[in-house]
């Protein structure tokens, strides 16, 4: 078990190990990949669904000092945010056609 503590002091938690996972998608702007998340190239996303059916985005920094932080985000959020990064083949019939309203 890899247990993830979310950050907002709920005392939820979930499996990382029996959680799906989705990378933020990377643009190249010839020298560095950019997050297109975040548009930066320090700063980064990922999307998690617990196995319980909640969605958790995972924002962390590859600044020195910095904290990440573990949130969970509600169904339309993440079914854009998965839009958004390529990843409309993770999506249902119904969750595609809840973004083309």
């Amino acid at each position: 078990m890899n247990r993830q503590v979310l950050t907002n002091d709920s005392g939820k938690w979930f499996d990382r190990d029996k959680a799906l996972r989705w990378d933020e998608s990377t643009r190249w702007d010839g020298s560095n990949h950019i997050s297109c998340a975040t548009g930066s190239q320090w700063d980064h996303e990922e999307l998690y669904r617990t196995a319980s059916g909640r969605w958790i985005l995972h924002t962390w920094s590859q600044w020195q000092g910095s904290s990440s932080s573990w949130e969970e985000i509600g169904h339309q959020a993440a079914v854009l945010w998965l839009s958004q990064h390529g990843h409309e083949d993770a999506l249902t019939p119904d969750e595609n056609a809840e973004l083309e309203i």
